[in-house]
């Protein structure tokens, strides 16, 4: 192979390396799984015969945009405790793929971008709101992850935000309906939080995050808080059936889901271990899909 080929070669390898270091720096995965909220709330709020399917590509772009812009600035401020974190050590920032300023460009970009097509193609109160989410993310729950379980009750409102853009994106207003889509995912933020928290606790403590209630302690106390919070569950997912938002079938799906997220946290109490609370964590990963599908398909 001669010496041309080989740079061509490595040039590839590196524009490949850099493009996916980008990609993670957005946190792609977690990105289109709050785009995906964002969507749900809009088809649920979308009340005329034409849908608007420009305000629902701008809802999913600037999104995205916002979504991964708040990410990328969430590892710009840990890219020092990402390093002590075995979890987080394989990121772009900790790994020097990527230097910190270009990051930082890349970041007020996303987000100058996200808010621009929020603004051109939805509307000024769903613009606001995705502003405000990005605030609390970045400037208040981050800093806060070192300070105390505080951190879990703020990052649950930008965390259960996108429902509600895609609720105002559709409707441009704040209703009854709105904040009861919103209410559901923000108590689900908490057994999602703590469980990921208990599971991921020896390597938070490396990094100083002070996540879970109690003290920090993986035990009855904090066990019993994530059950009571997954049990508010069970009348919230009933909520949109009985006030007409959708219909009993998705009541039944939301009430069945919630009972065996419940179910979940009787292990945890019971042993207090780790793969209790794994078990939870990737219950709270699917139960939020599948009851918002669910939402969405009895409306439809």
């Amino acid at each position: 192979m001669s010496f041309v080929n080989i740079s061509n070669e490595s040039a590839e390898l590196s524009l490949g390396l850099r493009l996916k270091a980008y990609a993670d720096l957005l946190k792609v995965r977690l990105s289109a799984l709050v785009t995906f909220s964002a969507a749900f709330g809009f088809v649920l709020g979308q009340q005329s015969p034409a849908f608007s399917w420009s305000g629902l590509a701008g809802l999913v772009i600037g999104g995205f945009l916002i979504s991964g812009a708040s990410g990328a600035a969430n590892e710009i401020l840990e890219r020092d405790y990402d390093r002590l974190m075995k979890r987080t050590q394989g990121r772009p920032l900790p790994m020097n793929v990527i230097a910190v300023h270009e990051a930082q460009w890349f970041s007020i970009f996303a987000a100058l971008a996200g808010l621009l097509v929020l603004w051109f193609f939805t509307n000024p109160l769903t613009t606001l709101l995705g502003m405000l989410s990005m605030i609390l993310y970045v400037f208040v729950y981050t800093p806060l992850k070192r300070v105390g379980p505080i951190a879990v009750l703020v990052g649950a409102i930008p965390g259960a935000m996108p429902p509600l853009l895609g609720w105002t994106a559709a409707t441009g207003a704040i209703s009854y309906e709105a904040l009861i889509i919103f209410g559901i995912q923000f108590i689900w933020q908490f057994p999602h939080f703590w469980a990921i928290a208990w599971v991921s606790d020896e390597d938070y403590k490396k990094a100083g995050f002070k996540l879970l209630p109690s003290g920090g302690g993986k035990d009855l106390n904090t066990a019993f808080q994530i059950m009571i919070y997954t049990l508010f569950l069970l009348p919230l997912g009933l909520l949109p059936t009985y006030f007409g938002l959708t219909g009993l079938n998705s009541g039944i799906v939301a009430t069945v889901c919630g009972v065996l997220f419940l179910a979940q946290t009787f292990s945890l109490m019971r042993d207090c271990s780790r793969k209790s609370a794994l078990k939870i964590m990737f219950g709270s990963f699917l139960y939020l899909p599948i009851v918002q599908i669910a939402y969405l398909l009895d409306k439809v």
